[in-house]
């Protein structure tokens, strides 16, 4: 079989698909052209026919996961939006392995992740910012959301808390106050904080 005619058998999709699969069973350092290949069983040339390089891939693969985030059903209150926008966001990158560290190191032009930045930016507009602070809002709250979001997913469980060992084991006094705050259980309450703290002079 040719590679045109193994290639016409599998669809953009169907490597894009069949990738994040992979990177849910084995993270981002499992993932590979060669590897995604071996998954669909067929040669790592037919998968580049389809998404050229590895970096394609892995933007093709943000903004499928970028796509798992509904539009739908949201407030129509502004403020209530861009909060839940966000929300929705972190749900997305947490329901894949390394979800987060996917995305946060691309940078896809493509049609989910300009929908959500479009969603999102109207919503900050319809709050009443200017067009600058409305633009620079909703990128403050995109790295914000995945930037904790990426500290969650690399965090030990809490029987491997090294931070905690570390700090008992050191002289950091501050560090050592505040760590009932910094526990690998509190992201969806520092989560939350991290949205009233970006988002506090918006309109709820």
């Amino acid at each position: 079989m040719t590679k045109r005619q193994e290639g016409a058998r599998l669809s953009t999709s169907v490597v894009v698909r069949a990738a994040i699969q992979l990177l849910d069973d084995e993270g981002l350092e499992g993932l590979s052209t060669r590897a995604v290949a071996d998954r669909l069983g067929v040669r790592m040339n037919t998968v580049l026919w389809h998404v050229k390089t590895k970096a394609r891939m892995l933007e093709l693969m943000a903004d499928a996961i970028t796509g798992e985030v509904s539009l739908d059903g949201l407030s129509e209150n502004p403020g209530q939006r861009v909060r839940e926008i966000g929300r929705r966001l972190r749900g997305a990158a947490l329901a894949h392995r390394d979800g987060a560290a996917l995305i946060v190191g691309t940078y896809p032009a493509e049609p989910n992740t300009l929908g959500l930045a479009e969603t999102l930016i109207g919503a900050c507009v319809d709050t009443g910012l200017p067009d600058r602070d409305a633009a620079w809002t909703a990128w403050t709250l995109i790295y914000f959301v995945l930037g904790l979001t990426q500290e969650e997913q690399a965090a030990p469980g809490p029987e491997e808390n090294r931070l905690s060992a570390a700090v008992e084991a050191g002289d950091f006094p501050m560090l050592r106050r505040v760590m009932p705050f910094l526990d690998v259980g509190t992201f969806d309450e520092r989560f939350e904080f991290g949205l009233d703290s970006i988002l506090g002079h918006l309109p709820r």
